[in-house]
């Protein structure tokens, strides 16, 4: 069901009820007001009946006037009200033709509730200051609740002939309210797929107001991803070209080797080709992966004995070729190691790559060592030092130094800063200790950045 379809049947439904429960209370309040104005009325003409009536005027049996015709009296009806005197015997000294059917009450003062010639009536009884008269004044209950309904139907009927309009004016109310999602709606569906110009906020209602904003967010964030896929595609286009051609060409000289020699050692460039194309792939798709992650969707508690145990074994094939000793170096017994949460998996492709490159840019012989501190983790190797240019140029894609021998892509520390980001770590690259190699340094980049 539709939002306009929503709120108008809400409308529907309650208009009524709520129309209903007003018309309740105006029913209760207006019988309050009836029933108080001819309580006060009927009060006021014992007092001056009982006033006006002296006592020679009064014998036993006596009856008032005969009423009036219709027609003098207007709409009122008389028949409605009864009065009856009693001398202090309880004989009646005068009444109307309905008083007569009062009954006498000799002890009674104030109202009371009697039923006369089958309907109820309600008595106002009022005793002379020496108890020689009693004066009774009444009112027929009919009248009043008669009234009641007259008062109400009055301004019911009104009210009922234009709910037809008042609903069809809230219909016209939604619909003109809800006019804004409706060009929203329109202006979105007539945009093509890579249109992602943000959306006016200055202009739109308040309540629409976040969710634009949070629109334009995502628009924004759609189109980085996209920019960045865009540039990874023109990246890994640009960058295929050049090992694609040189196995296109390096497959031709194998083919055309005749003797041993010249075969072998085609067959090792081709290899060689090979190696560097799977890792370039290897790299890519890595690369891929964790820059389409905005969040972490698990996050857990790393186990650095797990995470370390997978690395080292990872690399040990490439160490043991290159004749490269891995050292591991862990907090002292009494302090914990460094606790933190992420992905495992993620901080495993990051510490593989750190190690990985360590590997291959130290000598024969040397040794990389892994460092897991209390609040930090660091890589470093026996490998020539980092020039300080160098350094600045590290994390750009495809970025190699010149006269660079060992395989690679390039693609190694933008993945690791990515992933670092992801879990809010910051990589710092140095010297190493010892004053020769290079150290990587993984910590928090709340404690980089503070002062």
């Amino acid at each position: 069901m539709s939002l306009q379809r929503r709120l108008l049947l809400y409308l529907l439904l309650c208009a009524p009820v709520v129309w209903a429960a007003g018309l309740a209370i105006t029913i209760h309040r207006a019988r309050h007001e009836i029933n108080e104005l001819y309580d006060t009325e009927i009060i006021h003409l014992a007092r001056q009946v009982q006033a006006t009536l002296p006592e020679a005027s009064l014998r036993v049996g006596a009856l008032l006037p005969p009423m009036p015709k219709k027609s003098l009296v207007g709409d009122a009806d008389l028949r409605a009200f009864a009065i009856a005197v009693w001398n202090a015997r309880g004989q009646i000294a005068a009444a109307d033709r309905e008083g007569v059917q009062i009954p006498y009450l000799a002890d009674a003062v104030g109202f009371t509730l009697e039923d006369i010639e089958g309907q109820p009536w309600r008595v106002y009884y009022l005793q002379s200051f020496d108890g020689t008269w009693l004066v009774a004044a009444g009112q027929r209950m009919r009248e009043r609740t008669d009234l009641v309904w007259d008062l109400t139907v009055s301004q019911a009927v009104p009210w009922v002939l234009v709910l037809p309009v008042l609903l069809g004016a809230m219909a016209w109310a939604v619909r003109r309210a809800l006019s804004p999602l409706h060009h929203l709606s329109a202006e979105l569906g007539g945009r093509k797929a890579d249109d992602l110009r943000p959306l006016q906020v200055v202009d739109a209602p308040r309540e629409l107001r976040p969710l634009l904003a949070s629109m334009n967010g995502l628009f924004g964030r759609i189109e980085a991803v996209l920019a960045g896929e865009r540039r990874f595609t023109a990246d890994a286009a640009h960058e295929l070209r050049t090992p694609l051609a040189a196995l296109r060409a390096q497959w031709d000289v194998l083919r055309r080797a005749r003797s041993g020699e010249e075969r072998r050692s085609a067959e090792e460039k081709f290899e060689s080709g090979l190696a560097r194309m799977d890792r370039l792939v290897t790299q890519m798709l890595a690369l891929s992966r964790v820059e389409s992650v905005e969040l972490l969707a698990q996050v857990e508690s790393v186990n650095w004995g797990i995470l370390v145990e997978q690395v080292m074994n990872d690399c040990f094939a490439l160490a043991e070729k290159r004749k490269v000793e891995l050292a591991c170096e862990w907090p002292r017994e009494t302090e914990p190691t460094w606790p933190l949460t992420g992905s495992t998996a993620l901080m495993t492709v990051l510490l593989r790559n750190l190690l990985d490159n360590g590997v291959r840019y130290t000598p024969e012989g040397g040794t990389v060592t892994l460092r897991v501190g209390t609040n930090s983790a660091e890589v470093e190797n026996e490998g020539p030092s980092l020039l300080p240019e160098r350094v600045t140029q590290l994390g750009q894609r495809f970025s190699r130094p010149e006269g660079q021998r060992e395989l690679g892509s390039g693609l190694g520390i933008s993945i690791v800063q990515r992933i670092a980001h992801l879990h809010g770590l910051a990589v710092e690259f140095g010297t190493a200790h010892a004053g020769q190699g290079v150290r990587v340094v993984l910590r928090p980049a709340a404690a980089v950045s503070a002062p």
